[in-house]
C-alpha cells in the first residue's frame, strides 16, 4: 500500500495544508483520487467534531478562515457526497486544478500513477474581486 502525499497549495506555490492518503491500487482515475481525498477529509472532521474543517471544498454552513472553514453549527456532521458533488463541480469549473507528479491533469476520468513516493497537488484559484 502507498502512501500519497496531497498538498493545497496557492498559485504562488506557497502550501495550505498537507495530508496523507492510503492507496492501495497505484492507478486512479483523478475522480476516485479526488473521491478518497474528499472522504477522508469528511471522516476525519465528522470524527473530532472540531470547529475548524480544513479540505478542499467549503461546507455548507460555514465561513473561510484563515486555516480553513469555521463550521457555524456546532456538532452537525458533513455529508461526504455533498462534499464530493461539490469537489467534483469545483474541478469542472476550474476552481482549483490538480497535479500529479509535478504535470497537470486535464480530465476527471483520466488515469494517473500513485504508487510509491507519488504527490498530488490541488492549486486554489482565487475569483478576481471587482469587475
Amino acid at each position: 500500500m502507498a502512501l500519497l502525499t496531497i498538498q493545497d497549495e496557492t498559485v504562488a506555490g506557497g502550501v495550505l495544508n498537507r495530508l496523507e492518503l492510503e492507496i492501495a491500487q497505484e492507478m486512479l482515475t483523478v475522480r476516485e483520487l479526488i473521491a478518497r481525498r474528499v472522504a477522508q477529509e469528511v471522516i476525519a472532521y465528522n470524527t473530532r467534531q472540531q470547529e475548524i474543517f480544513q479540505g478542499l471544498v467549503q461546507p455548507t454552513e460555514s465561513e473561510r478562515v484563515l486555516n480553513g472553514f469555521r463550521m457555524l453549527r456546532q456538532a452537525k456532521p458533513i455529508d461526504t457526497e455533498v462534499q464530493l458533488y461539490k469537489a467534483l463541480e469545483g474541478f469542472l469549473q476550474n476552481s482549483y486544478f490538480v497535479l500529479v507528479n509535478d504535470r497537470q491533469v486535464d480530465s476527471l476520468e483520466e488515469e494517473v500513477w500513485l504508487g510509491s513516493g507519488a504527490t498530488a497537488s490541488f492549486i486554489k484559484l482565487t475569483p478576481l474581486v471587482g469587475g
